[in-house]
């Protein structure tokens, strides 16, 4: 970051993650009168969202006096990167370090000529999927809107993707599938959702923006009305035992309360199909049986099935499913009428791929001092 300015960033306030409304709170509390404050904040929202810019002197929209008064009260600073990856088929990784020390990671996974930001929305997790390498940390606190949208803006400043383009863009898709549970910290996962849907901003359409839950049932229906996103759900079981073995949050919100919210999910339709993600784990949920489970399970619901082989972690208590019996439970779902294709992995090399991702990161001693994450390990893949 280029800001010029007086005070360091962590005496001013950040306006990134707010929306036009408290834009504009902050500019009547400097002193502009509340009309024009309106049209200030607009001007604002567009050099945040739209241009990505991180120095007020660039808002050349804006006289060079309320520039300065901007740069000595406000910053536009992104999360440190603490290290970035790049895996040899092209996927890349950030870690990044928010203000207080706290750090989540965020991959993108490049195709052709598109490609997808798998953002987090907590530092650890609340859950403890056997199979999810971010189970294996426990939940340090939620994520901002600010920290959510900053990862989005770090992303495309590292693309160079300002200012949003109108077509051709490689930062085309957004999903809520990193580190965290989205429907534990719905409010800052809806705001930061909503700034990244408007048209004058980042523009990414709600048909390109998907949210992953791990089943929290009473949060569905909410999340479709207000947000109107794809919804997926990771099931990874077709009975409950085993679900509440390797999920425990099913033990709250079994299969058939999960499945009665996905049935009642707004926009769901044969366009606009729900999501299952199915982990393949060996000798644990990927026999014949239980794509005919599976099959059974679903009926009714306008869906389709991503079948994802398992992707190992050190320590990891399970291991992949053979090719052939994948392609076999895939036979089986896709006989049924269902789409049921297979995953393939992406960023294994750096532990970017889905279930991998992990930071250092622990919860706050009691004292009220941040705890200091833990040296991040060397990195697995050049550094671009």
């Amino acid at each position: 970051m280029n800001e010029t300015s007086t005070s360091p960033a962590h005496e001013r306030t950040n306006l990134i993650g707010m929306d036009r409304a408290e834009l504009a709170c902050q500019l009547v509390a400097m002193g502009e009168p509340e009309k024009g404050a309106k049209l200030r904040a607009k001007q604002l929202w567009h050099w945040i969202y739209h241009h990505g810019v991180a120095d007020f002197s660039e808002m050349t929209t804006l006289n060079g006096p309320l520039r300065e008064t901007l740069a000595e009260r406000f910053t536009l600073a992104r999360p440190d990167v603490a290290r970035e990856q790049r895996s040899e088929d092209g996927t890349r990784k950030w870690l990044l370090r928010f203000e207080d020390g706290q750090e989540a990671e965020s991959v993108f996974i490049p195709e052709e000529d598109r490609g997808a930001l798998c953002l987090s929305s907590q530092v650890g997790c609340t859950l403890t999927c056997k199979f999810c390498h971010t189970g294996t940390q426990r939940l340090v606190r939620n994520l901002g809107a600010r920290e959510i949208v900053s990862q989005f803006l770090v992303a495309r400043d590292s693309y160079d993707e300002w200012p949003t383009p109108q077509d051709g863009r490689m930062i085309s898709n957004i999903v809520m599938m990193g580190m965290g549970e989205p429907l534990f910290n719905y409010d800052n996962v809806a705001k930061a959702i909503q700034i990244a849907m408007d048209p004058e901003g980042f523009s990414i359409s709600r048909r390109r923006i998907t949210l992953s839950t791990a089943g929290v049932a009473p949060m569905i229906e909410r999340c479709g009305a207000e947000l109107g996103v794809n919804l997926a759900i990771s099931l990874h079981a077709v009975e409950d035992d085993l679900r509440d073995e390797i999920m425990p949050i099913n033990r709250k919100y079994p299969l058939a309360q999960l499945l009665e919210a996905c049935r009642r999910y707004p926009r769901a339709s044969n366009a606009r199909r729900i999501t299952f993600e199915y982990v393949m784990l060996k000798g644990v949920n990927d026999s014949p049986a239980d794509a005919k489970a599976l099959v059974q399970l679903i009926a009714g619901i306008p869906a389709k099935i991503n079948l994802i082989p398992f992707n190992a972690w050190p320590g990891a208590p399970y291991e992949c499913s053979s090719p052939e019996a994948i392609d076999q439970f895939a036979a089986i779902v896709n006989k049924a009428g269902y789409s049921a294709p297979v995953r393939a992995p992406r960023g294994r090399d750096i532990l970017a791929a889905c279930g991998q991702l992990r930071s250092e990161s622990v919860k706050a001693r009691r004292s009220g001092q941040p705890s200091k994450p833990r040296p991040a390990p060397a990195p697995q893949a050049a550094i671009s």
